[in-house]
């Protein structure tokens, strides 16, 4: 697999009244073609903006940027991003929130819109509106929106992060069985460690602000991986590891 996201010497820094907060420094991060990262890290340290970076929805930062070899200079279809909340169209229905700004009428697009719906398995749900949707469905019509459009990344913010742990479990299965099918290249932020061992093929642990990358853990677990298995542990130890040799990390996760 190829590259398809590179960040070289990356570093952000927030200016305020009379102070100045260093967010990522000499950030170095390379994500190929159809894999899926984790990134995990204490908050505060930077996760978030590196996600709206690579979004291009902050151009204000140093160093190199590029998507598929060419510079982000600005938010395009070919990055998706995925909130915490789902942000739908309250007034709209399953499967024009999915369409959005497209045609729903264009025989194109509704096919397209349809093929997204059962992907994300709301198949029958193409009539209901937002206040029918339980939190996670509300995610899945949000996932679908954006890979309705084939971006060539997927750039997902905690995106399970307000759900109860039954429907984020669940959640996390709808997302890697999306994966395997569409082989979308996912970045994909946590505070979960458990989360980013079943999904990734990578795991990205950034150190406590100003963020920078500490280690980054090959996946080498086949799917579909067992939570309670001894290599799922053992990895899921070694993340573990890695924040606690690090005194200065205010570590807040779901462990």
């Amino acid at each position: 697999m190829s590259a398809l996201l590179e960040f070289r010497h990356l570093n952000k820094t927030f200016y305020g009244e009379g102070e100045t907060t260093k967010a990522l420094q000499d950030l170095n991060l390379s994500v190929k073609d159809q894999e899926f990262v984790s990134i995990i890290g204490p908050s505060g340290c930077g996760k978030s903006t590196l996600l709206k970076i690579a979004a291009g929805l902050d151009l204000d930062y140093e160093g190199i940027l590029q998507l598929d070899g060419a510079k982000v200079e600005k938010p395009s279809r070919q990055q998706g991003f995925i909130f915490q909340e789902h942000r739908l169209f309250p007034w709209l229905t399953v499967e024009k929130n999915i369409a959005a700004d497209l045609p729903l009428h264009s025989p194109d697009v509704r096919e397209r819109v349809q093929e997204a719906i059962k992907l994300v398995k709301l198949t029958g749900f193409e009539k209901a509106f937002p206040k029918q949707l339980s939190g996670g469905m509300s995610q899945r019509v949000a996932i679908a929106r954006a890979l309705i459009r084939n971006p060539k990344v997927l750039l997902l913010d905690e995106p399970f992060g307000a759900l109860d742990a039954f429907t984020r479990q669940h959640m996390q299965e709808v997302l890697l069985d999306i994966w395997e099918k569409n082989r979308t290249t996912m970045l994909f932020v946590t505070h979960d460690i458990d989360e980013a061992v079943f999904l990734s093929n990578r795991i990205v642990v950034m150190g406590a602000r100003p963020g920078a990358i500490k280690r980054i853990l090959p996946v080498d677990l086949p799917y579909p991986r067992k939570r309670s298995g001894k290599a799922f542990q053992d990895l899921r130890k070694q993340v573990l590891e890695t924040f606690e040799h690090n005194e200065d990390a205010e570590v807040e996760f779901v462990i």
